[in-house]
């Protein structure tokens, strides 16, 4: 029987019962896209903690962001053409903005341009496959960025490609989800695992303003995706490490071994999920995967990386996004503070919540 925790989490009333934090941290770096969804010379927007951005790859490949809004009359800056040197011009009346944010050209009249003819810009950098945008007022600090270095090191062949998809519900449902290594029992049966890991070992670190939650189950049988990657017959141990970094950054580190082996001697994958805020009831989720301790034929990877890749975008968008969207509209129409039920399971959704308001306060 589950054991359940005499924890009680605060929460203030408050629209949606008061159950999500009141305010997004800003001075992170948030994932605004998969790097390579961007061409260049391309205008591609985004919503990003409640603020829409325009993205543009410029001449030199470098990549800049701005308000997604012409200060003359609000009209979306996506919607406009991109000009030589990097200059962007408004759809509606063709004020031009150079990478700066600076108004450099009206078309009317005598050419004046008003002192706040001009559009915020925001740090954006290039790593990790990504494109990560800074929203705060401080000053960018790249070694903020979170390490994704397995990204940059694994070959191709062992990788799925980049995937995403947009969840209506908060991004702390989300993050809640993915913490939640036992789920997968019950949503994910037979897929990622099964009702024989529930008394599965839960360990949890803490470091900084990262937690790890891990999750083993000795001696269970192998199934569903698990085979895919694992070759050998007979029961094995499963492992689940998951990495969270705030506000919404986790890299997942799931396989199996040999009964009693340690588990760098195993076969499995590395998941990546990256959770952008676009509002209070929106997500948008991007994730990839590369496997390790491969033992494969080489001839496999194609089709090994394609059964993941769906195997895993099913579980997202058909099983995990379904759920979640029904309790951010089961939250909506609360009308009481809400204070969850904790059990033993919860314990790594309780320090990273802790940590995250932590992190809101010194925001």
């Amino acid at each position: 029987m589950t054991k359940v925790i005499p924890v009680t989490m605060e929460r203030r009333a408050g629209p949606n019962g008061g159950y999500f934090p009141p305010a997004f941290l800003k001075n992170c770096w948030y994932v605004a896209m998969w790097a390579e969804e961007l061409a260049p010379g391309q205008l591609a927007a985004r919503k990003i903690i409640n603020e829409s951005l325009v993205f543009l790859r410029k001449e030199d490949g470098s990549v800049l962001a701005m308000d997604n809004r012409c200060p003359h009359r609000f009209a979306p800056l996506h919607m406009g053409k991109v000009l030589p040197g990097d200059k962007i011009q408004c759809p509606y009346h063709g004020l031009q903005f150079d990478a700066a944010g600076e108004c450099v050209h009206n078309p009317h009249g005598a050419g004046t341009i008003p002192a706040r003819a001009r559009v915020r810009t925001y740090p954006v950098v290039e790593k990790h496959l990504c494109l990560w945008v800074w929203m705060g007022d401080r000053a960018p600090d790249e070694s903020k960025i979170p390490d994704f270095g397995i990204l940059d090191r694994a070959p191709k062949a062992h990788m799925t490609r980049p995937d995403g998809i947009r969840v209506r519900a908060h991004y702390q449902l989300v993050v809640d989800n993915l913490l939640d290594l036992s789920h997968a029992m019950y949503l994910h049966d037979g897929i990622l695992a099964t009702a024989d890991s529930a008394n599965a070992e839960i360990k949890i670190a803490e470091a900084g303003d990262s937690v790890t939650v891990g999750r083993y189950a000795y001696g269970v049988p192998i199934v569903g995706l698990h085979k895919v990657y694992w070759l050998h017959d007979g029961p094995g141990d499963r492992f689940s490490e998951i990495r969270w970094d705030a506000p919404g950054a986790l890299l997942l580190r799931q396989g199996v071994c040999s009964p009693g082996a340690e588990s760098t001697t195993g076969s499995g994958y590395y998941g990546v999920h990256m959770l952008t805020p676009e509002t209070e009831s929106t997500t948008s989720y991007h994730f990839i995967a590369l496997r390790f301790g491969v033992h494969t034929p080489p001839e496999d990877d194609e089709q090994i990386n394609e059964r993941i890749a769906k195997t895993r975008l099913f579980a997202f968008a058909e099983q995990d996004a379904p759920i979640i969207e029904a309790q951010q509209r089961n939250i909506d129409i609360a009308t009481q503070p809400l204070s969850p039920s904790l059990i033993s399971i919860d314990s790594g959704l309780v320090r990273c919540k802790r940590v995250l308001q932590r992190l809101l306060q010194e925001d």
